[in-house]
C-alpha cells in the first residue's frame, strides 16, 4: 500500500465554491481507477489556505498508471492554472523499520 500526498496552498483570489465544484468532478477519475482504496482531504489548521489531499493506492504499479491518465494531467494542470500555488506531490511507501502501525492496547 502507499499514500500520495499532494500539498499545496490555495490562490487567495479564488472563489472558493468555484474551487469546491470543480474539485468534485475532478477527482472522479481517481475514484474510478483501479487500486484506489480511498481519498482523504485536509484544511491545515494554522494555515488556513493550505491544503492536504492524501490518494491510498494498493501498490504503486496502480498509482503510476494513474498518473499517465489525462485525467489526472487535467487536474494537476487546472489545479496549478486555476487555484494553488506551491504545489508539491510526494509518494510514501511503508517503513521498513514499522512496517504495521502501531495501536494502543486497550484495556477493559
Amino acid at each position: 500500500m502507499i499514500e500520495v500526498h499532494m500539498a499545496y496552498d490555495l490562490k487567495p483570489d479564488i472563489n472558493e465554491s468555484t474551487y469546491f465544484e470543480w474539485i468534485k468532478k475532478a477527482i472522479v477519475p481517481a475514484l474510478k481507477s483501479d487500486g484506489i482504496i480511498e481519498v482523504r482531504a485536509y484544511r491545515n489548521i494554522k494555515v488556513s489556505r493550505g491544503v492536504l489531499v492524501v490518494g491510498v493506492w494498493k501498490n504503486l504499479e496502480d498509482w503510476i498508471t494513474f498518473s499517465l491518465t489525462e485525467g489526472w494531467q487535467s487536474l494537476v494542470n487546472v489545479l496549478q492554472n486555476s487555484f494553488a500555488v506551491n504545489l508539491r506531490i510526494d509518494v510514501w511507501g511503508s517503513s521498513p523499520f514499522l512496517p504495521e502501525p502501531l495501536r494502543p492496547v486497550k484495556q477493559n
